[in-house]
């Protein structure tokens, strides 16, 4: 016997209609690629997503076509989104820090139709506009007076081109598992892989993110994406801050301390969501002024691990802090770091220790451990294992490759290594192919990088492997020190003395001038292997 519920197809659309029609006047800010601050609101938002569908409809463009879009956060970006996914068609969002060879690929293996571009990368396709044969036209997210000159076939201004529409269109019905939107993982090893989404999979993980342990906004609340949109959905955030009607504040080109840290203030900002680099660039800023942000109440941090010296700038600020882990073929939400009853009151040290974890799942997010042969591990705190995962809006394959990718109970291996303890909390120990295997047993360099950053001296640190005679490798510390400070190898060796187990030690540190990143803000290790692969521990004897 079925239900008899109204069939209600979950499509992405209707989120911005809902954002309309109960928080019409509720703002969206944002500084704008062109320069000034730009205000608008979800009733004109949804009025202009209605202009874009007229035009791609009117251009050709079809159910499950291609349009990429290779922007900044923009209310014009954010429009977009919706305009797309409204007839059907599949917003493709691109990596602009990606390398120009890399974006080729990317926008040829997506067979994308159509390109809506801000001014800032207009440059970087043109190199490679040539060898893209399957995009007929780029739209320049700006208006005429901004346009650049440009070679791009069939350019137009964003603002010349939807200002040929009116606007009377009425979105299309279709299967709420019809693909919305494609997000193309970095590609650290191999071709990049295009994870693809469906209508169901975003509204659902927009769910999951206003979960009140998750990102979790309210009408009355304001949220800062500093996460691009480009990064997996902007963790669903696209998403999840219309359907709750929070206020937006969209950062544009300018992700700097000061940028990010006016913005915060003049707009009140009680939640945002970032990157540590970006964290650690506001954090120098607020510390160089002495500077509050009185408004600010939550931080969601995740891309890589939160150092903990960072979580407790953040924590000492009044500011709640949510350490959470996911991935683009999640959505990419997996685990966030809320505090359960048993840890609510902890304070200080354990406080910490709790909020340092990738933390535990939302609802829609099956999680395991398992050995290399898929036994399941337990839930201890202390037994590495592969991180595998499930759910609605987990990816069960990937774009054009038939790689078979979940593993017999239909759970997806993320290439993580992690632990659970007995409260479902994860730690993150390190990628699979970035653990070291020291002797048999594994270390984790994530756990030796976050310590490291902990020295007052040190801006970011990468452990390696390296190959050592007995023991088949042991760990290699690389640090860049921040600007103007200075420490020796015994400096930070003693930092680390006695906060690790003795054998964990890194072999010996170097220093560096900077360490390698992936365009997504992930420290590059391929490279930095690369860089040491001749590298040999002093005195390391068989």
């Amino acid at each position: 016997m079925l239900g008899l519920m109204q069939d209600w197809p979950l499509l992405c659309h209707r989120i911005i209609e809902h954002a309309a029609k109960y928080h019409g006047t509720r703002e969206v800010v944002t500084r704008s690629v062109e320069g000034p601050i730009h205000r608008t609101n979800y009733a004109e938002i949804h009025a202009r997503a209605l202009k874009v569908s007229q035009r791609l409809d009117r251009d050709g463009i079809k159910l499950g076509d291609r349009v990429a879009t290779i922007a900044w956060n923009t209310w014009r970006h954010l429009e977009a989104w919706y305009g797309i996914m409204g007839i059907g068609a599949i917003c493709h969002t691109v990596n602009p820090r990606l390398f120009p060879d890399q974006i080729a690929w990317i926008i040829n293996h997506a067979q994308d139709r159509v390109v809506l571009i801000d001014v800032t990368f207009v440059p970087i396709v043109e190199k490679i506009a040539a060898n893209l044969p399957s995009v007929e036209r780029y739209v320049v997210l700006t208006d005429k007076a901004h346009m650049p000159q440009t070679t791009l076939k069939n350019a137009v201004a964003y603002e010349d081109w939807i200002g040929e529409a009116d606007g009377k269109f009425k979105w299309k019905d279709f299967d709420e598992n019809t693909a919305a939107a494609m997000c193309y993982t970095s590609g650290t090893t191999g071709d990049p892989k295009g994870v693809l989404y469906s209508h169901r999979s975003n509204v659902l993980h927009a769910l999951m993110a206003n979960n009140v342990d998750a990102l979790g906004t309210s009408a009355a609340e304001t949220m800062l994406p500093v996460v691009p949109l480009f990064h997996a959905n902007s963790w669903g955030i696209a998403f999840s801050a219309p359907s709750m009607g929070t206020k937006l504040v969209m950062p544009g080109p300018k992700l700097d301390g000061a940028s990010v840290y006016e913005l915060l203030d003049t707009e009140k900002v009680t939640h945002t969501a970032g990157v540590p680099t970006v964290w650690l660039m506001l954090l120098n800023h607020m510390a160089a002024g002495n500077l509050k942000l009185p408004h600010l109440r939550s931080v969601v941090c995740g891309g890589s691990a939160m150092p903990r010296s960072m979580i407790k700038a953040f924590v000492d600020m009044g500011v709640r802090v949510r350490h959470a882990w996911g991935m683009t073929e999640m959505s990419p939400i997996g685990t966030v770091a809320a505090l359960k009853p048993p840890f609510a009151t902890l304070t200080g040290e354990e406080r910490l220790d709790i909020l340092q974890t990738q933390g535990y799942p939302p609802f829609g997010v099956e999680m395991k451990i398992t050995d290399d042969s898929g036994k399941e591990l337990p839930w201890d705190a202390k037994t590495f294992g592969r991180l595998k995962v499930s759910g609605p809006a987990v990816a069960k394959a990937y774009f054009r490759v038939d790689t078979e990718i979940l593993d017999d109970e239909g759970f997806f291996d993320t290439g993580d290594v992690a632990t659970v303890d007995q409260h479902g909390y994860m730690r993150i120990t390190d990628r699979s192919k970035d653990v070291i295997k020291s002797g048999g047993e594994w270390i984790s360099s994530i756990e030796l990088e976050n310590l490291a950053v902990g020295h007052p001296a040190v801006a970011e640190a990468a452990v390696i492997g390296v190959y050592h005679p007995k023991w088949d490798e042991r760990p290699l510390l690389i640090v860049q020190l921040k600007q103007g400070e200075k420490a020796a190898r015994e400096d930070i060796l003693k930092f680390m003395d006695g906060k690790i187990a003795k054998w964990w030690m890194p072999d010996d540190v170097v220093f560096v001038d900077g360490i390698p990143h992936t365009a997504t803000g992930k420290i590059l290790k391929t490279a930095l292997r690369e860089q040491f692969k001749s590298y040999r521990f002093p005195n390391a004897a068989a």
